[in-house]
């Protein structure tokens, strides 16, 4: 199964760079790993309600647009269902179990995903109730993968 990350926006600081690069190296051992960013589109200065939400629809289009038929999508937004490390594990072992070729987990921009995407994603997931940095949250994310397939191949690192 190929794990990707569809986000929004690239790793401006090298900071963040490196440290999604030590994970997505660690990742590697356990199978494909693809991250595909999409273009962070300018928001107009004093945008609207209506000028930001359109933005949001125009970055959900190019997202849909990189998505499978098959593929299982799983959105990460703040409405969605917050996990420990565990249950993290044993939602990637049922996607696993599932057949699926691609497993799809998706960064929007900075103001979110749009409802067009939501309503594609099987599954909604979140780290927290707090809002974090964009950048900050693809390497939380790929460092909770990575401790998943630890935790699933009964590798210390998990504690």
């Amino acid at each position: 199964m190929t794990t990707v990350i569809l986000c929004v926006g690239k790793l401006k600081e090298a900071y963040w760079r490196d440290a999604a690069a030590e994970y997505a190296k660690r990742l590697q051992r356990f199978g494909p790993l693809s991250v595909i960013e999409l273009p962070d589109l300018p928001e107009p200065k004093n945008a609207s309600e209506a000028d930001i939400q359109k933005l949001v629809a125009q970055e959900g289009e190019a997202m849909l647009a990189q998505l499978k038929p098959r593929d299982i999508v799983v959105a990460l937004c703040i409405d969605g269902k917050q996990r420990d490390s565990v249950e993290f594990a044993a939602d990637l072992s049922r996607i696993e179990a599932s057949g699926a070729a691609r497993v799809v987990y998706a960064i929007g921009g900075s103001n979110g995903l749009s409802p067009a995407f939501i309503r594609r994603a099987n599954a909604r997931f979140s780290f927290s109730p707090m809002t974090f940095p964009h950048q900050l949250a693809r390497v939380m994310l790929l460092e909770q993968l990575y401790r998943a397939r630890k935790i699933l191949s009964n590798e210390t690192y998990h504690k």
